[in-house]
């Protein structure tokens, strides 16, 4: 009971070092429980990828003879690649250096660019074959597992989200944070059907964004109280005293 109630209270997010705690736990969990999964039905031919493979053939016939939709589907896989995420967090960051908030412009640039090293590595351990379709509509480089656009997109939008979120209108935050888990789910679902990806890569994705996400935000966290800043609050951004 004693124990139990000791770590009650430390994951408390409303206890001195709850809310970092939390976040450092939901990250361990995430990359322990749901990951681990994913990663053993790829790493070992599970039920799960017999699912794959029959999704990701229907999808693409579904597609493949409608050109305007593979368009349209490329326009939203666009959006989730790390070409549009350079431009957005790199303007993100020098508009947030050049009005004196470095860390800030810090955040965004090490959350991006250190997801996208982790996805790498992931993707080279696993070394997952992509999908092998004939008549492909789209093709992309490197390996499969985990989706890179899905691990981005979480990354991109989710740090964007909790650093630009003091200056949305509280009336405005809950359509723009839904706006950007449907897009997010949008870019996931074009991966999908453009054939570049399984359904397993896409869900891997979406895990290790989460998990690192909130892993970044927890040691950005300890950064502000060790100089002497509140917590970060996700509900309201992570450094609001800065708009």
């Amino acid at each position: 009971m004693e124990a139990r109630t000791f770590w009650t209270k430390r994951l408390d997010p409303g206890q001195r070092y709850g809310l970092r705690l939390t976040l450092f736990a939901a990250a361990i969990l995430l990359v322990a429980i749901p990951f681990g999964l994913l990663l053993r039905e790829v790493t070992q031919s599970g039920s799960l990828t017999r699912v794959d493979t029959a999704a990701v053939r229907h999808l693409h016939e579904a597609v493949r003879d409608h050109p305007l939709q593979v368009v349209f589907l490329q326009i939203i896989s666009f959006l989730g690649g790390p070409p549009w995420f350079y431009l957005v967090i790199g303007l993100s960051a020098i508009w947030m250096y050049r009005q004196g908030h470095p860390r800030l412009a810090l955040f965004l640039v090490v959350t991006g660019s250190l997801g996208g090293i982790i996805d790498t590595i992931v993707k080279v351990l696993v070394d997952r074959p992509r999908p092998s379709l004939e008549q492909p509509v789209a093709t992309a480089h490197g390996k499969s597992f985990p989706s890179g656009h899905s691990m981005t997109s979480v990354v991109g939008y989710g740090s964007l989200l909790l650093v630009w979120l003091p200056v949305i209108a509280a009336k405005w935050r809950r359509w723009i944070i839904t706006g950007a888990v449907l897009l997010i789910l949008a870019i996931g679902f074009s991966r999908l059907a453009l054939g570049v990806h399984y359904i397993t890569d896409v869900l891997g994705g979406y895990v290790l964004g989460l998990a690192w996400l909130s892993a970044a935000t927890a040691a950005f966290s300890i950064w502000r109280v060790d100089r002497g800043k509140k917590p970060v609050e996700p509900e309201e951004g992570i450094a609001p005293e800065a708009f």
